[in-house]
Parts: structure tokens; C-alpha cells; sequence
């Protein structure tokens, strides 16, 4: 059988983990193997039908009065339960920070090879791999091999297929969790203030580099992600001159989006900003440099000030919702 870990906090479904279940329907549907996923925690017990939805056949969901909140250890713990018992061909996980974490854990307790990133996969003996390497600058090819293989899918390599729901068999079980297990979790939270949408999620994605001139500027970007229904986003530079918290970076150490358009406005395209918005379907570049690096891998560009570009697309939008 093939396995996949989906990643939730408290029930709310991290998407990346419809992309990888898609992808290990894909490999178990080549060797005519069942899919099963994990679920943890008494809050995941609503995403039993979204599994469902996407091939899977049973769902081990871990119950545990200490897996109420996030903690690796124990999220592994509930994951090597599962693999001992079932005795699958590979472990799957979205390439999420949890996903690479817990897989990572699960592969130093196990003592067993773990390939992360991976956007294509071949069965056989051993798994042949092509997974993304220096942030998404590199595709490297190589092999995995293993009792049981462990692979991270990379976020937006895989688009998300729903398949003919069948049944679907829940197996509850409560992992054997040691105080070790629960050394690191999560004991408090500190929620967001602003009312937003989500950067990863957002269907249309304003961003703004140095190019932009100061916080202050950003009300326009703020505006147009408003009338588009969208979220505003900002470079590594911008967060270290202080304009925009972290949590609006969009970037290898940021989010990464996958927008239907990024509008990219006064980014000058670093790599590591473009690991970033390189799941977007379409960029839109504004920027005075038409030599900037942004150019040349954006889909449609505008050479010309952000700040009276921007105000002109607005103006124009709001004339349309008329």
C-alpha cells in the first residue's frame, strides 16, 4: 500500500496535502496498490470525507488526549505506529513545514532514506525521483531506495485530481506517546489581528519589492488586492526595511503562492522570490527597469512607476464593477 500524512492545524486542511494524495493515488494506481492516509487528532476527524474524495480507501486517524495541539515527536510517533502495522511501500507527506519535519523524524527513528521536495515519482525496486534542489533553481534525478520509502511532494508540482469516491474505512487507534514525544509542541498562540486572506491561498496575489518606496505606498496594492478579493504579499527586502511583517514574504524563507495572477509590483525577481511565486499561473510585472530579472520570467509586463500604474488599474477595475 502507499501512505499519505496529511497536514492540518486543529481540522483547518493545509491544501498542499490534496496535491500530494493526488500524486500518491497516482504511484499506488500504477502498482495497483491501496491508498490509505493518517490523520492526528480528534479535529481531523472532518477530513476523513476530503481523503475520501481523492482515492483514499482507509484513514488511520491517531486519538490522543495529548494531540490536541501540533508537537513533531508525537505526530511521528502516530506515523511509525501506522507504518509497523501496515507494513506500507512508501510514506508520503505534503512538503510543508510539518510534513518535512515529521517525515524527517520518522526517518531518524526508523533509520530509513528520506527524499524531500519530489515532483515526480517512479515506482520499482527503488524509487526513481526528480525533486527540487538550491531553493527550485535545480531539478536533480536520483534514486531512493528502502525498507519503506519517505518522500515530501513540493508545493504546486502537482495539480490536485479528485477521484470517484469509494469506501472509505476509518481505523482509530491511540499511539503509545512518551514524555520524549511531546518535548517540543505547540503551547500558545498568537493570532493574527488583520481579517485576511491567506497568502498560500489567495487566487490572485498583489506584491510589492523595494521598488515600491515605503510602506506607505502599499495602500495602492492594498487596494487593488482588495477589489480583486486577494492578498497582498512583499519581498525579502521589504520585510527587513520593516514595511511589511515577516508573514507577508513571499520567498524561499517566505510563503509560496500559487495565484491564478501574482502582480508583481517594483520586485526586481531574486531567486529566492521567484522559489516563491513560481506556482503562480500567470505574473504580471510593474517595474521602471525593463532589464530587471522579474521581466524576463514574468508572462506580461509594464515598464512604468508602480505608483501611477497600479492607481490606473484600480480606477479601471472599479469603473468595470460599476
Amino acid at each position: 500500500m502507499i501512505i499519505g500524512l496529511i497536514d492540518h492545524d486543529r481540522g483547518k486542511l493545509n491544501e498542499l496535502s490534496l496535491q500530494m494524495l493526488t500524486l500518491a493515488r497516482q504511484l499506488a494506481g500504477q502498482q495497483n496498490l491501496p491508498l490509505h492516509a493518517i490523520l492526528i487528532g480528534a479535529e481531523a476527524r472532518p477530513l476523513v470525507e476530503r481523503a475520501q474524495a481523492l482515492g483514499v480507501s482507509t484513514v488511520h486517524l491517531a486519538q490522543h488526549a495529548s494531540l490536541s495541539e501540533y508537537a513533531p515527536g508525537a505526530w511521528a510517533q502516530s506515523v511509525i505506529e501506522v507504518l509497523k502495522a501496515a507494513n506500507p511501500q512508501a510514506v508520503l507527506a505534503p512538503g510543508t513545514e510539518r510534513g518535512n519535519e515529521v517525515l524527517a523524524h520518522v526517518a531518524a527513528r526508523m533509520n530509513l532514506p528520506m527524499a524531500a521536495n519530489c515532483t515526480e515519482v517512479q515506482p520499482g525496486q527503488s524509487y526513481q525521483l526528480t525533486r527540487m534542489r538550491w531553493g527550485g533553481s535545480l531539478l536533480e534525478e536520483s534514486r531512493l531506495t528502502g525498507a519503506v520509502k519517505l518522500l515530501t511532494v513540493a508545493p504546486h508540482a502537482v495539480a490536485t485530481e479528485e477521484a470517484p469516491a469509494g469506501e472509505c474505512v476509518v481505523k482509530e487507534f491511540t499511539p503509545a506517546l512518551a514524555e520524549k514525544d511531546l518535548r517540543v509542541r505547540v503551547t500558545a498562540r498568537v493570532e493574527s489581528s488583520r481579517d485576511k486572506i491567506s497568502l498560500a491561498e489567495a487566487r490572485f496575489v498583489v506584491g510589492g519589492g523595494r521598488g515600491v518606496g515605503s510602506a506607505e505606498n502599499f495602500k495602492s496594492l492594498e487596494e487593488l488586492a482588495e477589489l480583486l478579493g486577494g492578498a497582498v504579499g512583499c519581498s525579502r527586502a521589504v520585510t527587513s526595511l520593516g514595511w511589511r511583517p515577516h508573514a507577508d514574504q513571499i520567498g524561499q524563507t517566505g510563503t509560496r503562492i500559487a495565484p491564478e495572477i501574482y502582480f508583481a509590483c517594483g520586485v526586481s525577481g531574486a531567486i529566492q522570490h521567484m522559489v516563491g511565486c513560481k506556482g503562480a499561473k500567470r505574473i504580471l510585472a510593474i517595474n521602471t527597469d525593463p532589464e530587471a530579472s522579474i521581466i524576463a520570467n514574468a508572462d506580461y509586463a509594464v515598464i512604468g512607476d508602480l505608483n501611477e500604474v497600479v492607481p490606473a488599474i484600480v480606477a479601471e477595475i472599479k469603473k468595470a464593477k460599476k
